[in-house]
């Protein structure tokens, strides 16, 4: 908008950027002495307390190609004041800083060994945090089967692909979404610390990928089984310790199939607003200007998924529906389904006398 804003174009044609040192003369004479970036600076610190606002003003006068493509606020499921907040001040603090991109591969090449992270400009993975060596490849054994150790700590959440390539080439994406939730551990508490959105050559590379981070940091994993090759994966590779149960049906309540590999279908309606109530409850408490300072999702394209996230039209939405996995896999026992408990009169045929006077009286 700087380059062409009514009132801070100078007689030559030309902007004023920068507030100039002596007043310019504008096309009719009038005095310039404010520069557009110093008038639109103001006017974007006098709406900050009228968040929808200054989400309108962005969009009518942008300064970034993302100022221009908002979404107005009124459209979004989520509080989209929020959300571009915290994407704002990411991209002011350049907190990529904090985001390392990497790729998890075998200790010497050998399967199912210990995980370890290797920093890499082409790595699927963006993590922002790494658990102490100690608690690194925490995995237990029970009955031959291997379990996270760091389930305390957190989960992740998993919208999974089953087919390598499609017609089109696009196809969705698989996404991965790590959470950390409040424990004793040091560990920020309900922190989003890795993301993984992407599509690798085939589906095996991308199976391998999600269960190399699941091993790394000892956490389980809340995955959707309507696309079931990964649990498969899982169960196969002696993992089914790690794939979560749907949170909200008890074991004797699941199909032969959920009680096989765990996860959790998204064709229920009560999954879909479950899922969707998570990540507002998250973006209200956790994201954007907090009382104590800005959240730390650093994540600019899981933000950005949020704000235009359709309940409608999931399919086009990986990192959203991942991260409100992973959201509900920390959160398990808000959606634990809780035994109803009546209590019936029984006639037990005993009858109640009156014993007054003479002759008793049975009681009606």
């Amino acid at each position: 908008m700087e380059w062409n804003y009514e009132g801070y174009i100078d007689s030559h044609g030309i902007p004023v950027f920068d507030t100039p040192k002596k007043p310019k003369k504008g096309p009719q004479g009038e005095k310039i002495e404010l520069g557009v970036i110093e008038y639109w600076d103001n006017e974007v610190e006098g709406l900050k307390q009228d968040q929808d606002a200054l989400n309108e003003f962005y969009r009518q006068f942008p300064r970034t190609t993302k100022h221009a493509f908002r979404d107005e606020s009124k459209e979004s499921l989520f509080n989209l004041t929020k959300i571009y907040e915290q994407i704002d001040f990411n991209e002011d603090l350049k907190n990529s800083i904090n985001v390392t991109r990497g790729s998890f591969q075998w200790q010497n090449a050998k399967q199912d060994t210990n995980v370890i992270f290797v920093p890499n400009k082409n790595g699927r993975f963006l993590i922002t945090w790494v658990p102490n060596i100690n608690i690194q490849n925490r995995v237990f054994v029970k009955n031959g089967l291997k379990y996270p150790g760091n389930e305390h700590i957190g989960a992740f959440g998993c919208d999974p692909y089953d087919i390598s390539g499609t017609v089109d080439k696009r196809g969705s994406k698989g996404s991965l979404h790590g959470l950390t939730k409040f424990s004793m551990e040091d560990a920020p508490p309900n922190h989003f610390f890795l993301e993984y959105i992407a599509r690798p050559q085939t589906a095996e590379i991308f199976f391998e990928d999600v269960l190399m981070a699941c091993v790394f940091y000892g956490m389980p994993i809340l995955a959707e089984n309507n696309k079931p090759r990964l649990l498969y994966y899982f169960k196969k590779r002696g993992y089914r310790g790690f794939a979560m149960n749907r949170p909200d049906k008890k074991r004797n309540k699941l199909s032969v199939t959920e009680r096989e590999i765990g996860g959790i279908p998204n064709s229920s309606e009560d999954i879909k607003q479950a899922h969707a109530a998570a990540i507002e409850s998250y973006i209200e408490n956790f994201v954007g200007l907090l009382e104590t300072g800005y959240g730390n999702v650093y994540f600019q394209r899981t933000l950005e998924d949020w704000a235009k996230f359709n309940i409608n039209n999931r399919t086009k939405h990986d990192a959203s529906i991942s991260s409100g996995l992973a959201l509900m896999a920390c959160n398990k026992h808000r959606y634990s389904p809780v035994n109803v408990r009546t209590i019936k009169a029984v006639n037990l045929g005993i009858k109640k006398y009156d014993n007054k006077g003479v002759t008793s009286k049975i009681i009606s």
